[in-house]
């Protein structure tokens, strides 16, 4: 395979001929974590756990104490900038990792985990990122797999690992606009969830009847699921008899395939009947409730939008039985009592407040989805070298 001018092959991929390529150990301090163990002395002392590391940030909402000598606490005692990464208990979990920046103060770390300390020619956030990528391409799990019963990276196996290193000036850089990806995501993330927390309070007051839009004041009507937008159990389709065509297979946790008949015309709403149960569905076109799911049979001349809405504010996994496989008994859904606009008029007024929201979660999650695409992108480029920030 030939190598542009100016880049190399190394046992990391191609890179450019000014990056060096490192074991992690030399871009800094591998420390495996203490052991818990009702034998333990010393001083109680908070300490993180497989359970506060996730891939780039640090739970510390549960952090747990355990006592440390005044020598072990010198020793795992972390610092702002350390960076800790799951070393193993699940092939799930191994490789996620994190930056310590101080809090809880005073903490020390498990030996579940990984502490790594930058040296001075190594950009903290540069290796964290290269981690991060690790964890994505399987890197950190092909390395645990090796073991037997349960998965374990190893500090060992972390130290040896090898790791490309551009100078640090163009560490930082690559940090630093990568860091502003993260800071536009991060932005998105919590405006989405704002967004979703104002539709709940919507929904919470709109389809109560605890606040009424204006033309509409006639008192609501209690009555029975079952007399509203009753439920039927849907059809058998084994894989076998699949057909690729163009109408949606309504699971019990939504669209997972299409297929060349229909049993239902839409619009349609579809809920688990067993498995995943509290999923609400609304299809607009002709489409197949799976056996596993509940399809509302009759709209009985309410707006089908606003009967969407209302089954997804029940709760329906209030009704589900069974331990093993839960399942939801359409007579006790049936059974219970609703509040609803006595006219379609203001059950379309409502339905159309709450999908409006809808589509700005949706548009805003569309666009989230592809900032995280692009930073991937982003991301592998500016590791392996192939973009050079000057």
């Amino acid at each position: 395979m030939e190598v542009m001018p100016g880049y190399k092959q190394t046992e990391v991929g191609v890179i450019p001929e000014d990056w060096e390529v490192v074991s992690i150990g030399n871009a800094g301090q591998v420390l495996g974590g203490r052991q818990r163990s009702p034998h333990n002395v010393g001083e109680p002392c908070k300490y993180l756990r497989v359970a506060n590391v996730f891939d780039g940030f640090l739970e510390t909402e549960d952090v747990l104490e355990m006592p440390f000598t005044t020598a072990e606490k010198e020793r795992f005692l972390l610092r702002h900038g350390d960076i800790l990464l799951n070393e193993g208990q699940s092939i799930d979990l191994v490789g996620r990792s994190a930056i310590y920046r101080g809090i809880p103060d005073q903490c020390c770390f498990q030996n579940t985990l990984i502490r790594f300390r930058a040296n001075r020619n190594t950009c903290v956030e540069f290796a964290q990122l290269v981690f991060q990528q690790y964890l994505r391409l399987g890197v950190f799990a092909s390395i645990a797999l090796q073991t037997t019963s349960i998965a374990h990276l190893g500090s060992g196996r972390f130290a040896v690992l090898k790791m490309p290193l551009p100078p640090l000036p163009e560490q930082k850089a690559i940090a630093k606009v990568l860091g502003n990806a993260d800071a536009l995501i991060e932005t998105l993330e919590q405006l989405i969830a704002k967004k979703r927390i104002l539709k709940q309070g919507a929904m919470q007051k709109l389809l109560t009847g605890k606040k009424r839009l204006p033309g509409f004041i006639k008192e609501w009507e209690t009555r029975y699921l079952a007399d509203v937008a009753p439920l039927q159990r849907g059809f058998d389709l084994p894989n076998s008899k699949l057909q690729q065509g163009p109408y949606p297979v309504v699971y019990s946790n939504g669209v997972l395939n299409h297929h060349a008949a229909f049993q239902v015309k839409g619009p349609g709403i579809v809920t688990g009947r067993s498995g995943t149960i509290g999923t609400v569905t609304f299809v607009e076109q002709d489409f197949w409730p799976h056996n596993t799911s509940l399809w509302v049979t009759t709209f009985k001349d309410n707006d089908p939008k606003f009967i969407f809405y209302l089954y997804a504010r029940i709760g329906l996994e209030r009704f589900a039985t069974g331990t093993g496989v839960p399942t939801l008994n359409r007579n006790d859904v049936h059974s219970f009592k609703v509040r609803i606009p006595p006219t379609k008029a203001e059950q379309e007024a409502i339905a159309a407040i709450l999908s409006t929201m809808d589509a700005e979660i949706a548009l805003l999650e569309a666009q989230l989805a592809k900032y995280r695409q692009l930073k991937q992108g982003l991301m592998q480029k500016l590791l392996t070298g192939r973009i050079r920030l000057v």
